[in-house]
């Protein structure tokens, strides 16, 4: 028999579709209780205009594959972390020709510090491995990634920017 954890391991993000929610970090917790699967995930960003298909598409797994009552209910705290993007998450993303995010840089305790510039970050070609790219829009197609391009072979391609 499968288990409620199992199937909702394969569901897959809808914005970066070659990632589950498990790859991307965002399924916290699966718990099979009285006849009822109780599910957790965690938005990447504040506002994610994913999650009400995130939740759609886990109630609709779990339910075909024979789990009747399903409950999905949103996690904020600990806040999403892009360090949790699982080692095959960052190949598949790196594969579909998307830059995965380095590490987040660590921070003390207390109030996040504000920068009118955006970060400066260090990203490698995914298709051609060079070191030299550029911003091109801190905002790509969803607000977790940003628009780079490659000036060695002048190819443009998103970056799952750090959080």
């Amino acid at each position: 028999m499968v288990t409620a954890r199992a199937v909702a391991e394969t569901v897959c993000d809808p914005e970066l579709p070659m990632l589950t929610l498990a790859d991307l970090g965002v399924l916290r917790e699966v718990s099979e209780q009285d006849g009822a699967v109780k599910v957790s995930i965690t938005p990447t960003y504040s506002g994610c205009p994913a999650m009400d298909t995130m939740r759609d598409d886990l109630v609709h797994a779990l339910q075909g594959a024979g789990f009747a009552r399903v409950e999905v209910s949103t996690v904020l705290q600990p806040s999403w972390s892009s360090d949790w993007i699982s080692e095959q998450g960052r190949r598949k993303l790196a594969e579909a020709g998307i830059a995965p995010p380095g590490g987040v840089p660590a921070r003390g305790p207390g109030p996040v510090p504000l920068s009118l510039h955006p970060p400066e970050r260090k990203v490698p070609c995914p298709r051609c491995g060079a070191a030299d790219t550029e911003l091109l829009s801190e905002f790509g197609a969803t607000a977790c990634k940003a628009m780079r391009r490659c000036r060695s072979c002048d190819e443009p391609f998103e970056h799952v920017k750090e959080i």
